[in-house]
């Protein structure tokens, strides 16, 4: 090669080395590919997988310690969202290259997949993967024909104000044999677009609740005591559930893997007149 633009070309490598993942699902998208060693930084609410926490916190959602980044010298920043916008413009003036995604479809989710793992080189090994995800789906929509029924459910994001679930959310409920109670509100592509006034939510009737409330605990009471909830069927038969934000609110290998079974096995109790049990400590039931 030519000296003048060998130098030229090693100014960069062929492609990421040291990475900062602001949220959580392109981190486990790296550790699932193989490419754990090239995160540099990662997001505070980083659970998957548990040892990427050993890698210095560099965020929370909404806000980011912008020093701590450039001390880390990333070739690459990942984040997520309208919500991540204000950060990704700061990182770019500060001369950081950034990608954004904004998946909210199961479809969208394994592009993503594959576009994190084609922007460190990796494409084959993130092919891979989305391929392993797609069949667990494929696995979960066969078993869901086999159901005697469709059970309405309402999946609940956040407690007040009474927010819908996320467009992937409401599609794994639908996929894994339930029928989605407030289907019309994936369309949304933000939060506003998906809340409910809970006596609209109750006039629907869902036989099923699933909570997951970002963050934090789910409670009964504050799901029970709702206006026009007492007659609402899944209060009556005690069908209310929790699922762990960190297994489906995040749009990446999570959702379609650990969220998604237990979503399975919730719809397909509801379906068969069953209940699951409350798990130990627990205020509502568990998959």
């Amino acid at each position: 090669m030519n000296g003048r633009l060998s130098e030229l070309l090693s100014s960069a490598p062929p492609h990421p080395r040291r990475v900062v993942c602001m949220t959580e699902e392109t981190t486990e998208v790296l550790y699932r590919i193989g490419a754990e060693e090239l995160v540099v930084g990662v997001s505070g609410f980083t659970v998957r997988p548990p040892e990427a926490r050993k890698k210095p916190r560099v965020s929370s959602f909404l806000d980011a310690n912008f020093e701590r980044i450039l001390e880390l010298k990333p070739d690459l920043v990942l984040g997520f969202s309208d919500l991540q916008a204000d950060l990704g413009r700061e990182l770019c003036k500060r001369g950081v290259p950034v990608f954004l995604f904004n998946q909210r479809s199961v479809a969208e989710i394994l592009q993503a997949v594959r576009v994190t793992g084609a922007l460190v080189g990796r494409a084959e090994a993130a092919d891979a993967l989305a391929a392993e995800l797609t069949a667990n789906l494929e696995r979960h929509a066969d078993a869901a024909q086999g159901l005697p029924r469709r059970p309405r459910i309402f999946f609940e994001e956040w407690h007040e104000p009474l927010i819908s679930g996320i467009r992937w959310c409401s599609e794994l409920v639908e996929l894994v044999g339930g029928e989605d109670v407030c289907r019309e509100s994936r369309a949304s592509h933000g939060a506003k677009g998906r809340i409910f006034e809970p006596e609209e939510v109750a006039r629907r009737d869902p036989e099923g609740v699933i909570a997951s409330w970002c963050g934090r605990k789910a409670k009964r009471d504050k799901i029970a005591s709702r206006p026009g909830w007492a007659g609402v069927r899944a209060v009556v038969e005690d069908q209310l559930y929790e699922v762990k934000s960190s297994y489906i609110l995040q749009p990446g290998p999570a959702a379609l893997s650990d969220g998604v079974d237990r979503l399975a096995r919730i719809v397909a109790a509801i379906a068969r007149g069953e209940k699951l049990p409350v798990p130990r400590g627990a205020d509502l039931r568990g998959a």
